[in-house]
């Protein structure tokens, strides 16, 4: 289910919350190119992050890869390279950006990696017949720490900024003439995996999480087609592949805290990172999860200059069967909810509630709500014996206010027509 609303005077009725629901994937303004990617990168493409003026590099790769989604399936497959040698592990690891890394540093660090691209002749499929350069870029994703790298490219690289929403942005990107690894040791649960062909790619991602592997790092092991049965392997593109993991994962760990005990009052968990603010309230109540996301003006995703966008999708017991309308941010904030219950081996419902500020100007990739929601878990909750105390705390502490948060949440407004019988003694 999904739903939606613009919220502030009707200045401009034009606008509506379909950039919010498209978040420059699906051409819904009918426009060839996401104007609002186009904005965020004319304002960062000239950056001086990469300073070569060359068509060779030799640099330590954190170890990360990117695969294409233009002429679908004959995709761009290839390695993200900095011109830098040592410990660069930190340029791809998302999992350690919370608190860390602000907007102006995710954007020098990810624009020092360049990207490598090889096109697919063939199609998606794994085959006999792949490239040196893209069989390498395979292998490469199974790298125990940053790889030796040397990418000889077809022209010279020039200063530039790639932005998406699901991924991580990046620096230049050229066609690959060459690419060469050093000596590398492979990470042996992501090798395990790579050559196990007869493991489905369910259980085979489920395996690395259980194993402590990190999410970024399971992901770029299914986007080279390192998960699943021989004959179905195939190379997935980076958005998909990113969305793909965090919901396997995601509907495993919902499907085992639905044999829980609930939770047995109402708790508030909150973080602010990159001018967003993040509400998590989990509800004495079997699993229920929403994730309604609020934008303001000329932020991300928002072009309007005098109205807030708001948007939201849920699910109940039964989960969902269509594709969430807020795309990836769903969820990888369901995610770090259900990760969240699973080890405290409790049931709950859940709704996350993000505003995003003015300061929020750059689409920085999914990643952002996952590390968000689970930092935000990793707080002292506060906790509340009802509902009505619940909205008091909202009222209090997020600047919209709680009716325009209640005419889009069906979550936050189910409560005062069903109560939990505890709640009238």
């Amino acid at each position: 289910m999904s739903f939606s609303r613009e919220i502030a005077p009707k200045i401009d009725p034009k606008i509506r919350p379909l950039c919010l629901k498209c978040r420059g994937t699906k051409n819904l303004c009918g426009k060839s190119r996401c104007p609002i990617i186009a904005k965020y990168f004319s304002k960062v493409g000239k950056r001086r992050e990469f300073n070569l003026d060359t068509d060779f590099l030799d640099g330590n790769s954190p170890p990360s890869v990117f695969i294409g989604r233009y002429k679908y399936p004959k995709v761009s497959v290839g390695p993200l390279v900095p011109p830098e040698k040592g410990d660069t592990s930190i340029l791809s690891t998302p999992e350690k950006w919370f608190g860390q890394a602000e907007m102006d540093d995710i954007i020098e660090s990810r624009g020092k990696l360049a990207r490598g691209k090889k096109r697919l002749k063939k199609g998606i499929e794994i085959t006999d017949g792949l490239s040196r350069e893209v069989e390498r870029t395979r292998y490469i994703a199974l790298s125990k720490r940053p790889a030796e790298s040397e990418v000889k490219f077809n022209k010279k690289l020039s200063e530039s900024f790639r932005l998406d929403n699901r991924s991580q942005p990046h620096g230049p990107s050229a066609e690959m003439k060459r690419f060469e690894v050093g000596t590398m040791k492979s990470d042996s649960n992501l090798e395990k995996i790579f050559y196990d062909e007869d493991l489905k790619s369910e259980p085979a991602v489920i395996n690395l999480y259980e194993k402590g592997v990190r999410i970024s790092r399971i992901q770029d092991l299914f986007m080279v087609g390192g998960t699943g049965l021989d004959q179905n392997r195939r190379f997935v593109p980076t958005r998909w592949s990113i969305t793909a993991v965090d919901d396997i994962i995601g509907k495993n760990l919902r499907e085992r805290i639905k044999t829980y005990r609930p939770i047995d009052e109402y708790r508030i968990h909150t973080a602010d990172y990159l001018d967003n603010r993040w509400v998590v309230i989990l509800t004495p109540t079997l699993w229920q999860y929403e994730l309604v996301e609020a934008f303001y003006p000329e932020t991300t995703w928002n072009p309007s200059r005098n109205r807030i966008a708001i948007f939201g999708d849920r699910e109940d017991i039964q989960g969902r069967s269509e594709y969430a309308s807020l795309g990836g941010c769903y969820y990888a904030a369901r995610l770090a909810v259900a990760e969240k219950l699973e080890g405290e081996k409790r049931q709950a419902g859940a709704i996350v509630l993000r505003e995003a500020h003015s300061g929020y100007i750059l689409p920085v990739g999914v990643w952002n709500v996952r590390e968000s929601v689970r930092n935000a878990l990793k707080t002292k909750s506060r906790k509340f014996d009802s509902r009505n105390k619940i909205y008091s705390y909202l009222k209090h502490n997020l600047d919209l206010s709680l009716e325009e948060w209640k005419s889009v949440s069906k979550l936050l407004s189910y409560g005062r027509a069903q109560q939990r019988i505890e709640e009238f003694f």
